[in-house]
């Protein structure tokens, strides 16, 4: 019988298990993942390509390529494409980051059959019409009209700018730059991307056999390479300069601010210790940021700073919304807490707390196989394995007060980073 009046014992997070997977590389090119679990009756299929670029890098007709694949093919247009996918219960969606493309289905495993040749469609033959392509230019046009009233958007617009320039990482849409696209560099994209020499399929879920066979057949039988081999180029990014850059708008009722500074990404062996260190000072709702700006001086309703791991660099950000008659008091509380983390040890109940918030976090993604081809996922595009994972474990048990200060005046210097408040101030 359970004495409830008894709290349960507690105990330390040790190493985590996670899945390897098995791996199977195909004459075409195509790199499959595939993380089984016989009991799930779901299937996931996620295509990544690398993003390529031109020699002057447009982002923009990479999201573009991304939003429209599903738009038609020669055979199937968007409604039949959507009603095809739909009928089976199956999810079809397109995403896009700085470095990577991916469309991912999740169906049932037993109507794998019958949507995945929708897929395949789509990777060989997307056509990408000129109806759909000026909707999507018209409603990105006037998205982005209301954006650029936004303080927020703005301050986002001009902190990107300064740490990445014009490059894949700082270019942010314009107008012109929708009225740019055509169908035409689209299909030379679409062709040079979307090749399975360029493409990485993680497959988790129910995956069985005759599963497997269904996409040697799609995509590698059916799937020939028809553009030479293109590799990813690493942007030249600019100097940076930290600096104040204030822009006024009389109208304003609250100011956008964004802080950060061009940092390291996950291939750096100090990348978990910064997390950390990223955690407790703006990387969850008990931070530092969050109890001094939000709880003890109500300046805003939300602040938070993060880590951004990008494969080709990194960078550490701070963002809120603060009332236009406390943006300079709400600067320098976020700089004296800047000047805290950097001068004092921290004390050793947070380093613990932070400790068992994250372990416990990594431990609770975990509920199911898609977590466990996330994770190796997370890894995989930097050139990483799993082994990671261990030292990642390693290095937040072992943190300590001095070894928080250690990295904060490393890497989390006031003064040297750049500032952007848009608003008043």
């Amino acid at each position: 019988m359970l004495n409830r009046t008894e709290a349960p014992q507690q105990h330390s997070i040790q190493d985590i298990d996670l899945i390897q997977p098995e791996v199977l590389t195909f004459d075409n090119g195509l790199k499959v993942f595939i993380f089984r679990a016989a009991e799930q009756s779901l299937i996931k299929a996620e295509f990544v390509f690398n993003n390529l670029f031109a020699s002057e890098e447009n982002p923009l007709l990479n999201t573009c390529l991304s939003s429209m694949l599903k738009e038609g093919t020669s055979s199937r247009s968007s409604a039949q494409i959507a009603d095809d996918v739909d009928f089976y219960g199956a999810y079809l969606v397109p995403e896009y980051s700085y470095d990577h493309s991916s469309i991912t289905l999740y169906s049932l495993q037993k109507y794998v059959a019958q949507v995945l040749p929708v897929v395949q469609d789509i990777l060989t033959d997307a056509i990408f019409p000129e109806a759909e392509l000026a909707t999507y230019i018209r409603n990105n046009k006037q998205s982005l009209q209301v954006s650029m009233r936004k303080n927020d958007y703005v301050a986002r617009k001009r902190f990107y700018k300064a740490l990445f320039g014009d490059t894949r990482y700082g270019i942010t849409p314009t107008e012109e730059a929708y009225d740019n696209l055509s169908r035409e560099d689209l299909i030379s994209l679409y062709r040079k991307q979307v090749q399975p020499q360029n493409c990485t399929l993680i497959l988790s879920g129910g995956v069985t056999d005759e599963i497997l066979a269904l996409i040697q057949d799609l995509f590698v039988q059916n799937w020939p390479n028809t553009a030479d081999a293109s590799t990813q180029t690493a942007p030249t990014l600019p100097a940076f300069e930290g600096k104040l850059h204030i822009e006024e708008r009389e109208d304003a009722l609250q100011s956008a601010i964004r802080i950060g500074i061009p940092s390291i990404n996950r291939t750096h062996p100090d990348f978990p210790a910064l997390q950390f260190v990223n955690t407790l000072f703006g990387g969850y709702f008990g931070s530092r940021l969050m109890r001094n700006i939000r709880e003890e001086k109500g300046y805003t309703y939300s602040i938070g700073s993060a880590l951004a791991s990008l494969r080709h660099g990194g960078f550490f950000t701070l963002a809120t919304e603060v009332g236009v008659d406390v943006t300079a008091d709400a600067l320098k509380e976020i700089e004296q807490e800047f000047n805290i983390l950097n001068d004092s040890l921290a004390p050793e109940e947070e380093v613990a707390l932070v400790k068992n918030y994250m372990l416990g976090t990594m431990l609770g993604s975990l509920e199911s196989i898609f977590s466990h081809a996330d994770k190796y996922k997370s890894v995989y595009f930097y050139g990483l394995n799993l082994d990671y994972y261990k030292r990642y474990t390693s290095t937040i048990r072992e943190m300590t007060p001095a070894k928080v200060q250690e990295i904060a005046k490393q890497y989390f210097q006031y003064d040297k980073m750049y500032k952007a408040v848009v608003g008043k101030l």
